[in-house]
């Protein structure tokens, strides 16, 4: 131990491989140690397997959480005259929930500041979907941002480099030693930068299914309790929602795909269960914010929604009416038979869409906007055989075999002629105690 430094590493990863609780003045130095570079890699990456294995009490998590927001900058939405509320998702396929639902939830006097990433894998990035609308960009500074929310109501932006720094070399290193399932460190690397972010209120849309991230509803429960927890003890109304992700949110998966399938939410139309998502959580952010006696639904149908869309692309300097870039080369894939369908994998279409350009496998890969997975039927839809059932866009003929690979299985057509019951799409609600 460094005469300057109050622990050391060895001494913190022993406390927790061998079941002991960390105190708050270890994990304050152990996060802070991180980020200075103290704290080699190595020896996190030997904590966070500890963490893994071992778990962390509440009070551990909030401390780590806390500790994680400490290591950068916090905004502050104070001077706005608006009421603020947030939503994060936690990613699956054709989950293009935010772009209809933040224009939305500002229609009503609450402002949005939703913080964005990238798509990585089969999940997509709501940043990626935007930079496809003709001139919008995706980086602003926060004046601008606290500008934008003030006047339109409703920002989507990538998070700054000044927010919980911790995290983003921390997941880095969680994604190459085996540690990203960790519940404490996917719940702590989530809320520190909801928190840092400084929402008044908070909904969690905790995605489960093949599609998800969460493959589990026991495990996808403890992950929205544990976030909940985060944060109602950080003063942040906090509430999550568990919904469905086996098979494809809406009809589309992929870049210019999805932004031209929100439009048509936001005018009133789009696949219904788009619509009842986007109106559900839009119904839990506006309370969360302490508006009540509304119905978001009639924002969509009347364009005030639509209106506020609007606005929010032209100040990020995007052209809402331009024409969206289209893929150079389509494939359709045929029904195999007559009947039901009864099955549609969400992760065999996510990364269908992933392999034909709407993903990227590293940070720094390009995307392409106009790639992706057309749907022209969803479970419970009556199929003939030869027919479409959905089209492959990308500007790379050779990546559709691959794509195609992916597809094999994830279509289930039964033979019989009565459509199966779907499932809810919520499939629970969890707040605070």
């Amino acid at each position: 131990m460094s005469a300057a430094e109050p622990f050391d590493a060895v001494d913190v990863i022993r406390t927790k491989r061998d079941r002991g609780r960390l105190n708050d003045a270890q994990i304050d130095w152990v996060v802070d140690a991180y980020t200075r570079g103290v704290v080699a890699e190595e020896q996190m990456s030997a904590l966070t397997m500890a963490i893994l294995l071992n778990g962390m009490e509440r009070a551990e998590i909030a401390r780590w959480t806390a500790a994680m927001i400490a290591s950068g900058e916090r905004m502050d939405f104070s001077a706005l005259s608006r009421p603020t509320s947030d939503k994060h998702s936690t990613g699956g396929v054709g989950d293009k929930i935010t772009l209809p639902l933040a224009p939305l939830v500002a229609v009503f006097g609450v402002a949005v500041p939703q913080l964005s990433g990238r798509g990585l894998g089969h999940t997509g990035g709501t940043l990626d979907k935007l930079e496809s609308i003709p001139g919008w960009r995706a980086a602003l500074s926060n004046d601008e941002m606290l500008a934008q929310l003030e006047d339109v109501g409703a920002v989507i932006c990538q998070a700054g480099s000044g927010l919980a720094p911790a995290d983003r070399k921390l997941y880095a290193l969680r994604d190459v030693t085996g540690t990203v399932e960790a519940i404490p460190l996917i719940a702590s690397s989530i809320m520190s930068k909801k928190i840092a972010e400084g929402t008044g209120a908070l909904v969690l849309d905790v995605k489960v299914g093949s599609g998800a991230f969460m493959k589990d509803q026991a495990q996808a429960t403890e992950l929205a309790r544990t976030m909940v927890e985060l944060g109602t003890d950080a003063g942040v109304r906090t509430v999550a929602l568990l919904t469905d992700m086996s098979t494809p949110l809406g009809l589309t998966a992929g870049n210019a795909l999805e932004v031209r399938e929100s439009v048509e939410v936001l005018a009133g139309g789009g696949p219904p269960d788009v619509v009842e998502l986007t109106v559900v959580l839009a119904r839990e952010m506006l309370e969360a914010a302490g508006v009540t006696g509304v119905d978001p639904a009639d924002a969509l149908r009347d364009g005030r929604a639509m209106d506020v869309w609007r606005r929010m692309i032209a100040a990020q300097g995007g052209d809402a009416d331009a024409e969206l870039p289209v893929a150079r080369e389509r494939e359709v894939v045929l029904a195999p038979a007559d009947g039901v369908l009864v099955g549609l994998d969400a992760l065999a279409v996510g990364v269908a869409a992933w392999r034909l350009g709407a993903g990227r496998a590293r940070k720094e890969d390009p995307v392409q906007a106009g790639a992706g997975v057309e749907l022209h039927a969803k479970p419970g839809a009556l199929v003939r055989a030869g027919e479409p059932l959905m089209t492959l866009h990308t500007d790379t003929p050779d990546r559709i075999a691959r794509a195609r690979e992916a597809l094999e299985g994830a279509v289930v057509v039964a033979p019989d002629g009565s459509a199966p019951a779907t499932g809810p799409l919520v499939l629970d609600r969890i707040a605070a105690d």
